[in-house]
């Protein structure tokens, strides 16, 4: 009987870009409908609403972009000192390295002799690739990957910010605030569920739980801009 092929796919592999773009999509939802609905609390005219919203949508994704960037790219210049650091003691002190990793496996449970066995297997196949993933933990799914992170950040708050720059747009002047606040709730509670769900979390849990955040930020927001509308009107 011919054996079957087992693919197994984990979710800890997509959780380099999982969490760049659902922070890229809920910043642009929450901050773009900030200023949506700060700006139009504060009674300034329609055109303005517009342009803070695609101004905000702009400024927003490459600040998102930069700051993810530099952030990941501060974590792959670790992985890459670290390895470098890894290389050169194998080089020099291959012997060391190898009873290293053999007591790593006899702390995981592995008999002392086994422990020794497997160390030096993979030690023959691939030395540096063995320290690397299980001395200091990195590995291939999760390595820090710069660019990807960025472009994830970066897209997914452009299509976040689409919903409230699209409200301000479509609205009738009078209840842009209101429907922004509304959409913009919505738009989270559908983000936070997608996101949970392709982490295998709750989804009823992640829904929830940025919603709230996002009520909150529309409640500040307002409240901001009603501020300002008063003290122009005095």
């Amino acid at each position: 009987m011919k054996p079957t092929r087992h693919i197994e796919t984990h979710r800890s592999e997509r959780v380099g870009w999982l969490r760049a773009a659902v922070l890229g999509a809920n910043d642009g939802i929450v901050s773009v409908a900030g200023l949506v609905v700060g700006i139009a609390a504060s009674g300034a005219s329609a055109s303005t609403i517009l342009a803070t919203g695609v101004a905000g949508t702009v400024a927003g994704a490459m600040s998102m972009a930069a700051g993810e960037y530099v952030s990941v790219q501060s974590q792959a210049d670790t992985e890459q000192a670290d390895l470098a650091l890894e290389r050169r003691e194998l080089r020099e002190d291959p012997h060391t390295e190898l009873e290293e990793l053999a007591g790593i496996y006899r702390r995981r449970g592995l008999t002392p002799e086994l422990a020794h066995e497997v160390a030096v297997q993979l030690t023959a196949h691939d030395a540096l690739g063995a320290h690397a993933r299980d001395e200091l933990g990195i590995t291939e799914e999760l390595r820090a990957r710069p660019l990807q992170a960025a472009l994830a950040s970066a897209g997914a708050f452009v299509v976040g910010a689409i919903l409230p720059v699209l409200t301000a747009l479509l609205a009738p002047y009078a209840y842009v605030a209101q429907i922004t606040t509304v959409s913009t709730l919505l738009g989270l509670c559908i983000t936070g569920a997608m996101a949970a769900h392709a982490g295998g979390a709750s989804r009823l849990r992640g829904a929830l739980r940025v919603v709230f955040w996002g009520a909150l930020a529309m409640g500040a927001a307002a409240a901001i801009g009603n501020l300002f509308d008063t003290h122009l009107a005095g």
